[in-house]
């Protein structure tokens, strides 16, 4: 269902390790992270880590940033495709990446600010962009999907942004996009880690299209023969191949009235409260494993998720992403808890999906301490954001404070 708690989900998609079938058109050399193809005027980006269902490491952050970046500034590139190897686009972060980090301080810092650049930058594209969508697509994973000018996804796409169930926040960018979804759908994505099919990505408004999966090999030759980046023409091929989006009855999006009752409330226990409330009454048997999948999360986490996410409203892109890049390095370094480090354990480590948060309870989260993670930064170490279309993209990583020698 597509209200179930999100343990589950999270298993499948950051342990599964082996996919024994390629989606069509996506066999590429398994030893690059990231291939990019450059067809007269239409650039090709696939994410080549079908085994890791293609989440982002290191050296694919790297990657994908050097071919955006030279192909902004390639006057012949007009059109640039992002897609995934195998049977899922993008599962987000590598956690193991930062589960191994754990122990040597700021040891995941260059790849998070890395990351969280190129956010920006994968948003505000200069050239046309078109998301092909296949399987899983979470967390920092939907970024290279949610902002594109054309996201085109199937009846396979699972969306969700899962990050409080294990102790983390809603990040690279999702404070600023959740919270300019309709209504309160933002915040029950943020807390519940919900997923949506590719249906309801679309009528949400995270994506454009829903083109059946058996076409999208089709699709992407079309869209390659186009040798355009016309905005126009693009969306009349893609609309060629598009399904309507009928939802069905038991779809998230049909509880909209009681998801804005719920998630507008001021806090995380009052949410919960107005949850089970609602539980109770006729055709609401959806919401008892929202509930329980709430209660099974980080309770730091989803507090900080709620606050993030509110913040957002009021705030640019770049604001966001400089408060998520506060709150990721504050988590990673511990500041005022374990719990991601202890999320991952349960979840990909020991797999007894059993987390022993700290705090245990909602009630004991502090707010004192929730505002020291909020806090801003000195100026130079903030996440740098370029302010002006002559330095578009300068505050490169090594070129910031964190990169000097000690």
């Amino acid at each position: 269902m597509n209200m179930s708690a999100c343990f589950t989900l999270i298993t499948v998609a950051l342990i599964l390790t082996v996919f024994t079938s390629m989606a069509p058109n996506s066999a590429v050399p398994e030893e690059q992270v990231v291939v990019g193809e450059e067809i007269e005027h239409v650039r090709v980006v696939t994410l080549n880590r079908p085994r890791q269902l293609n989440a982002i490491s290191p050296e694919l952050v790297s990657l994908l940033a050097t071919y955006l970046e030279k192909w902004e500034k390639d006057e012949n590139a007009e059109l640039v495709i992002i897609k995934g190897a195998g049977r899922a686009f993008c599962a987000g972060g590598d956690l193991r990446v930062f589960y191994d980090g754990r122990k040597t301080k700021d040891a995941c810092l260059e790849v998070v600010y890395r990351f969280y650049w190129l956010c920006y930058h994968i948003s505000t594209y200069k050239k046309t962009q078109v998301a092909l969508v296949q399987g899983i697509s979470m967390g920092g994973g939907a970024a290279l999907m949610v902002p594109l000018k054309f996201s085109v996804v199937t009846e396979k796409t699972v969306f969700a942004t899962p990050e409080a169930s294990f102790g983390f926040h809603t990040d690279c960018g999702f404070s600023y996009y959740h919270s300019r979804l309709p209504g309160h759908l933002g915040e029950y994505l943020a807390l519940t880690g919900g997923r949506l099919s590719g249906k309801e990505i679309v009528a949400a408004g995270l994506a454009t299209h829903l083109v059946p999966s058996e076409k999208i090999g089709e699709l992407e030759k079309r869209l390659i023969s186009l040798n355009s980046g016309d905005e126009n023409a693009i969306r009349s091929v893609i609309e060629e191949f598009s399904s309507e989006v009928n939802l069905d009855d038991e779809s998230i999006l049909n509880k909209k009235s009681t998801i804005n009752d719920c998630f507008s409330k001021d806090s995380v226990e009052e949410i919960i409260k107005s949850l089970e409330v609602e539980a109770n009454k006729e055709g609401n048997r959806w919401i008892g494993a929202v509930v329980k999948g709430m209660k099974r999360s980080s309770p730091t986490a989803l507090r900080i998720a709620l606050r993030s996410v509110r913040e957002g409203r009021n705030e640019t892109l770049a604001h966001c992403l400089k408060r998520e890049f506060r709150l990721t390095i504050n988590i990673l370094r511990t500041t005022i808890s374990e719990d991601m480090y202890e999320g991952i354990r349960a979840l990909t480590i020991d797999k007894d999906n059993s987390p022993k948060w700290e705090p245990s309870s909602l009630d004991k989260v502090e707010d004192a301490k929730l505002d020291l993670i909020f806090q801003p930064f000195e100026k130079n170490l903030e996440l740098h954001i370029p302010e002006s279309e002559e330095s578009r993209w300068d505050g490169k990583y090594e070129n910031s404070a964190y990169a000097a020698p000690n």
